[in-house]
């Protein structure tokens, strides 16, 4: 597995943008990115911060929701964080793994919303439904860049 895109945005509903690099922040997420100052769309008292603060989906994930929707989105439009070449199945609720200098553990699916639906005006529920990918929270803050590969902590599982 291989990070293939860092995405963030700054302000909820705002158009996200690309990073070779960025710095992540345990209990907090990426630097710069809207869920790290507490702007996103989710950031509400009622809702578990925990799991905002990165999310991954496969690189796969876009062609196949292109293909049920017959559209032309693009990984920006999807709103996920991290995106990773071969994403594979070992990457599951508890697992540990590492990008670069930090360290992540999943905590949850990441199923897609109507949020999204209604931002893009596409059936986004039904374009990734069981592929939006993941959600991870810090457990050791650092750097990821572009093209990092991510390593499964098999022995801290």
């Amino acid at each position: 597995m291989r990070l293939e895109h860092i995405i963030i945005g700054e302000k909820a509903k705002e158009k996200l943008n690309y990073r070779t690099s960025a710095k992540v922040i345990q209990g907090k997420g990426i630097e710069g990115d809207r869920y790290f100052y507490g702007q996103g769309t989710f950031n509400k008292p009622q809702l578990s911060q925990d799991v905002r603060e990165i999310s991954l989906i496969s690189s796969k994930s876009l062609e196949l929701c292109n293909q049920r929707l017959k559209s032309r989105l693009n990984f920006l439009d999807l709103r996920r964080n991290l995106v990773v070449e071969n994403l594979n199945e070992e990457l599951k609720i508890n697992t540990i793994f590492s990008i670069g200098t930090a360290q992540f553990k999943i905590v949850r699916t990441c199923p897609p919303c109507r949020y999204l639906s209604r931002l893009l005006d596409e059936d986004i529920m039904n374009g990734l439904k069981y592929i939006g990918g993941l959600r991870a929270s810090i457990i050791k803050s650092g750097t990821i860049n572009v093209n990092d590969k991510i390593i499964i902590n098999h022995d801290e599982k």
